[in-house]
């Protein structure tokens, strides 16, 4: 009986992790289906489970919309916008784990609260400046807009990061005559790589999955990024649901491929600063 248990917990488990797994990847398995359906076979009932896939959706994507140029915006946007989120986090970061200053805390504490912040809450703001240094259609006022949600996230994981650097190691380098400001180039960023990978890549999640700023902010068909090509489809009468579809996917194989390839990055990063 003590071995029947064990074993029957293992199963419940795997069928439990199973079922959560089935739920998560539904979604992602009806959008690609959905993709490589006619009109007629997405709507049949029963649901076709076993039928001749085509990309005719994909063609109609690529050659009657923009989704290639959307595709290259979000790519501007995305690495521009992390890129301007580290060199201006990553500082800020070793700044708050390394000196001891008056109101440290409440620094740490505004950071992290401009994270929690509900993005509606400052879009018309955002919305009137741009307008009036007449940014509206300018993928410029994307990277710098995002620059309010990325470098928060950037400093909030990367103050762990840098904290569990020894402070021996940096000391020796002073020592042997090298700058703070060296100190932070050479001993400090190569040591917190695996952290900065990790804020690369949820800040460039969030960038790349951002619907309501790039929606309002950027609403030219030619300044368009992919998180909002499938809207163009939604107007009228008649919605090309495989089209709409094949966009999707075409939007979330990056996310979804990007994540499957930095996983362990992300893993390794996350933990990296919880044991010093």
């Amino acid at each position: 009986m003590d071995r029947v248990r064990p074993a029957l917990l293992r199963a419940l488990h795997g069928l439990a992790m199973v079922a959560v797994l089935v739920v998560i990847l539904f979604p992602i398995y009806w959008m690609v289906a959905g993709s490589l359906k006619t009109e007629q076979q997405l709507f049949a009932i029963p649901p076709r489970w076993i039928w001749t896939p085509t990309l005719a959706a994909y063609v109609d994507a690529i050659t009657d919309s923009n989704v290639l140029q959307t595709l290259l915006n979000s790519l501007i946007v995305v690495s521009s916008a992390v890129l301007l989120g580290l060199v201006v986090g990553a500082p800020a970061a070793y700044g708050i784990a390394r000196y001891r200053f008056r109101g440290r805390k409440d620094v740490w504490f505004w950071y992290v609260t401009n994270w929690m912040l509900v993005p509606v809450v400052v879009l018309i703001p955002f919305y009137l400046t741009a307008s009036k240094l007449h940014l509206i259609n300018n993928l410029l006022v994307l990277i710098l807009v995002y620059q309010v949600f990325i470098i928060p996230l950037v400093v909030w994981l990367m103050v762990d990061q840098f904290s569990s650097v020894p402070v021996a190691l940096e000391e020796a380098a002073q020592l042997d005559g090298l700058g703070r400001f060296g100190i932070f180039l050479r001993i400090a960023l190569p040591l917190v790589k695996p952290g900065l990978a990790v804020s690369a890549i949820l800040s460039g999640i969030f960038a790349w999955n951002d619907l309501l700023y790039a929606f309002i902010l950027t609403p030219s068909p030619d300044s368009r990024t992919a998180s909002t090509i499938v809207l163009s489809y939604l107007g009228g009468y008649v919605i090309p649901w495989p089209k709409v579809m094949a966009s999707a996917t075409l939007v979330c194989a990056p996310v979804i491929i990007g994540g499957i390839v930095v996983h362990k990055y992300i893993a390794r990063g996350l933990t990296m600063g919880a044991v010093k």
